[in-house]
This record gives C-alpha cells, sequence and structure tokens, in this order.
C-alpha cells in the first residue's frame, strides 16, 4: 500500500511539473489550449524561428494535430505544407563594428545590438566611411547638401512626421550613404528597447538566386539608440536633452553637421532557405456554402535565439503567437469532439511562416493561394492578443472597413465585450499582422487587441507587457495571465467564426474603406 500510495504521488507530481499552471485554468477548454501552448513555446522549441529545425518541429506537430482532428490537407501535393522558399542574411556580430571619429581623434564605438543596429543586406558594404550631418526629421526640405553623407534622422512617430519609408527615400534622392534613425523616446505607446535580439532579414525568394554580397554600395539603414545619440552629438555647448525635449514638444529640429566622420565594417553571411506555412481544411456542412472558405489564422514562427536579456537568450514566443496557433488547434479539436457546431462554410486553417521577418508566409499564400481567391470569403487572424487583464474591451483592426466589424460587434454585445477601433493608429498594427494581406487582395480581414481604458490598471499590465516581454524571452510560459480572461476571449472567437460561417450573406468591404479600389 505505501508503495502504490509513493508511486502515485510520483506520478501526480509529475502531472502537476508538466502543466504547473493548471491550478489556476478553471474551464477545461482553455486547460487544453494551453497545454498545446506549453507543446509549442516551450525551451525545445527552440522560438521556433523560420527556416530552422525547431520551425519545421513545430510545423509537424501542427500538422499532425490538424490531421488528429480531421481536416484535410491544404498545402502543396495534397499535403498539409505548403513551401515558402527564402533568402536569409545574418549581420555577423563578430565582424561588424560602427565607429564615430572626431577631429582630435578620440573614437567612440558603438555597441552592436545594444546600441547601434543595422538593416541586414547581402549588398552592406564590407566598410563605409563619411561625414555625418543631422537633419532634423529628414523631410524633404531639410536634405539638401547630403551627398556622401550619413544623415541622422530623429525617428517621429507621430502621423504627420516624416514615415521612415520618405526619411529613406529622401536621403537616397539627396545622395546620402547612410540613415542613422534615432529612437523617438516620447513614442510611449510601444517604447523602443535594446537590445535588438539579432540584425538578420529573410525576404521572399522566388528565383531562388542569391545576391553575391558587398558588391554595391545602396543606402544604409541604421537604428540608433538615444544613448548613442547623445554620445555622437554632445558638445560642451550642445545638450542632447533638449532635442529630445523639443521632438516630445512635436517643435522644429535644426540640423547641423557634427565635425567628426563615421566608419562602419560589416560582415554578413547569407543562406537560401524554406519555411512551411500548415494549411489544412474543414469542409463546410451546406453544400451549397462548402466552397466559401473563412481563412482562420495566427503565425507559428519566432524569434528563436538572440542576444541575452537578463541572462536568457532563448526567445520563447508564447503569446506571440504559439498560443493563438494552438487556439486554432483547440477549435478544430472541438468541432471534432461536438463541442462546437460544424460550420456550413469551409475553415481554412492557416499558421504562418515568417511573420516576424515581414508577413512573408501570408504574402505567398495569398500570391499562391491553394485555395481559389475568389473562394476566400474572409480571413479573422489572431495575433497581438494579451490576456493579461480582464476582457471587456477588444479594439479590432479594419472594424470599419468592412461587414465583419458589425459581426464582431453583434457577438461581442451579448458577451458584455464592447468592440473599439484602433485609438492608436501610429503604431501601424492593422499593416503589422497576416491580415494585412488579405486586406490587400481584397478579402474581407479582422483581427484584434485586448482593449483597454486610459488610466487604468488594464492599460498598464498592457504597456508593462510591450516593455517587458515583447520579442523578448520573457514572453514565455510563466509570464502573467489572466486565465478567464482567455477563456472569454476563445469563446468569442469561436462564437464569431461560427457566426461568419453560417452567415446567410458572404461579408463585404464597407463603402469608403480604404481598401476599396476607387473608380
Amino acid at each position: 500500500m505505501r508503495i502504490l500510495t509513493v508511486t502515485l504521488l510520483f506520478a501526480l507530481t509529475a502531472v502537476a511539473q508538466s502543466h504547473p499552471r493548471d491550478k489556476d485554468i478553471h474551464d477545461p477548454d482553455t486547460r487544453a489550449w494551453w497545454h498545446t501552448t506549453e507543446d509549442l513555446s516551450n525551451d525545445s522549441m527552440e522560438g521556433r524561428d523560420t527556416g530552422t529545425a525547431a520551425y519545421q518541429h513545430a510545423a509537424d506537430m501542427v500538422a499532425a494535430r490538424f490531421k488528429a482532428a480531421g481536416l484535410k490537407p491544404a498545402g502543396d501535393n495534397n499535403t498539409y505544407f505548403q513551401a515558402v522558399p527564402m533568402h536569409q542574411v545574418d549581420v555577423v556580430s563578430t565582424g561588424t563594428s560602427f565607429t564615430y571619429t572626431r577631429p582630435s581623434g578620440e573614437k567612440i564605438d558603438l555597441a552592436f545590438l545594444q546600441e547601434i543596429s543595422i538593416t541586414a543586406s547581402a549588398t552592406l558594404p564590407a566598410t563605409l566611411e563619411g561625414a555625418v550631418t543631422f537633419r532634423g526629421y529628414c523631410g524633404k526640405d531639410a536634405m539638401a547638401d547630403i551627398t556622401g553623407k550619413f544623415v541622422i534622422c530623429y525617428g517621429a512617430r507621430w502621423q504627420t512626421a516624416p514615415s521612415a519609408a520618405e526619411r529613406l527615400a529622401n536621403a537616397r534622392a539627396g545622395g546620402a550613404i547612410g540613415v542613422l534613425t534615432v529612437d523617438d523616446l516620447s513614442f510611449i505607446v510601444e517604447p523602443a528597447r535594446w537590445p535588438d535580439a539579432y540584425a538578420r532579414s529573410i525576404t521572399l525568394n522566388e528565383s531562388g538566386s542569391r545576391t553575391p554580397a558587398n558588391t554595391t554600395h545602396p543606402l544604409v539603414s541604421i537604428r540608433l539608440s538615444s544613448l548613442a545619440f547623445s554620445k555622437l552629438i554632445a558638445t560642451p555647448k550642445r545638450d542632447p536633452g533638449t532635442y529630445f525635449m523639443a521632438a516630445a514638444a512635436r517643435l522644429p529640429l535644426p540640423g547641423f553637421d557634427l565635425d567628426g566622420s563615421f566608419t562602419l565594417h560589416t560582415q554578413v553571411a547569407q543562406k537560401d532557405i524554406s519555411s512551411p506555412n500548415v494549411l489544412a481544411v474543414l469542409p463546410g456542412s451546406d453544400p451549397a456554402l462548402r466552397d466559401q472558405y473563412v481563412v482562420i489564422a495566427a503565425h507559428l514562427d519566432g524569434y528563436g535565439f538572440g542576444t541575452p536579456v537578463k541572462g536568457d537568450n532563448l526567445y520563447n514566443g508564447t503569446l506571440d503567437d504559439a498560443a493563438y496557433v494552438a487556439l486554432l488547434i483547440q477549435m478544430a479539436d472541438d468541432i471534432k469532439a461536438g463541442k462546437l457546431p460544424h460550420p456550413k462554410r469551409s475553415i481554412l486553417f492557416c499558421a504562418f511562416t515568417g511573420e516576424e521577418k515581414g508577413l512573408l508566409g501570408s504574402n505567398w499564400f495569398v500570391a499562391h493561394p491553394t485555395i481559389a481567391k475568389e473562394k476566400l470569403i474572409a480571413d479573422v487572424n489572431l495575433d497581438q492578443l494579451r490576456p493579461l487583464f480582464p476582457l471587456n474591451i477588444l479594439t479590432a483592426e479594419a472594424v470599419n472597413d468592412t461587414t465583419l466589424g458589425q459581426t464582431a460587434r453583434d457577438v461581442g454585445a451579448k458577451m458584455h465585450i464592447e468592440i473599439r477601433p484602433d485609438k492608436e493608429p501610429e503604431r501601424g498594427l492593422l499593416r503589422r499582422a497576416d491580415q494585412f494581406p488579405f486586406l490587400r487582395i481584397g478579402v474581407p480581414a479582422i483581427s484584434f487587441v485586448f482593449g483597454y481604458d486610459p488610466g487604468t490598471d488594464a492599460e498598464r499590465r498592457y504597456r508593462e507587457w510591450y516593455d517587458v516581454r515583447y520579442h523578448r524571452p520573457q514572453d514565455d510560459l510563466t509570464q502573467p495571465m489572466d486565465f478567464d480572461a482567455a477563456t472569454k476571449f476563445n469563446t468569442f472567437f469561436y462564437t464569431l467564426v461560427g457566426a461568419i460561417a453560417d452567415a446567410p450573406e458572404k461579408p463585404s468591404f464597407l463603402p469608403g474603406s480604404q481598401f476599396v479600389k476607387k473608380p
């Protein structure tokens, strides 16, 4: 008897260790969802970085779960996978340096990935040197006499300031050799943080060819921390703080030339990679509607290994976005088990690759759809969701662009969830997640963010998450969670998808939407 008791205690301890948060989760469906989240974002998954063996392991797991739930393959050649060819370029830390040299000969070395970073490109020059000039917000009128120079630009994030693309275009037109963009300290809704995980770019690779490294010298794009900016411009007569205060007040920033020169040395490594989307279909129950597909999507990729933060170099990506791939799986399981009704329209389940590297998997899919584009009638994307506090408000991207917004409001009202438009459009969340490629090709789409009122504890928790965990190792399985809020959102999602799939009419764009082509 004693042996049996010890064995039983050991077994119960093992279960508790494998699912340490079960005691905090009151709903069985939410508990099953979180167990899948644990499977997808524990340390053995190594952060699921695009193109890695760890990502493929996660993709295999998702495909197996889709198959077990009775979903049909919707990828290439009757498989669950759609291959996405890519080209990867890394800036190698050991061969990369950034140095500012004053006229006195004093050298200021800036720490790579800690206070300065660079956009990876196969054509980065091995060495580049030039004079430096500061041109405020780098509007077109401020960019005279910059040929052959590095231009420092204050990276203002408010809507009327020159955008990142405009700053680069203005610098390119003026003949600059590089742009050093300073973090906007006043943009507190999503503050700039260091270190960068790595300097890596991944692009879609239609041809399979790679660009020879260091053969041309296009405009170099560099990110500069506020501390590094202060080091470069500070003199006995120039206080960097006055520039930050002026920018915060949205006042003009007068330009000036720096006396010294800036030198960069870079080393890049590049390779062709492939990383699959995982695609599966649940055929609809209504023969008249079965040929119409509602897309539900989340991204499977994360950051993988990167620069350590507080001693941890593994970026697990639990809420961004393993938890919502897990929710796709949970919905499929629930439909198979009869816990959710079988939808009238077909559902296309998509776990996209390469979202963190520029929406690569979703862009590839809309350009090479495995289901004819005209059959895709809606897209509900799961990303940017943080169940950190009670769910009373959801911000919905593109809420006023399509009839999906009203469907979401109708579902939300019955659950006492207010659906709001994005009150911080300067963050660009609409264009930063996988719903955007669908909107661009004319498929009504919607996505959600947990919302809050200003000055509340909910806002504090939301800001803390972006400051401490967003694209950080701290987005892991141990982070603070409100599992009751997760239960409420998961139920909202199930209900919303069911309402779209069973509605008599297809979703449509509203007059005046930015995505409606003008005659």
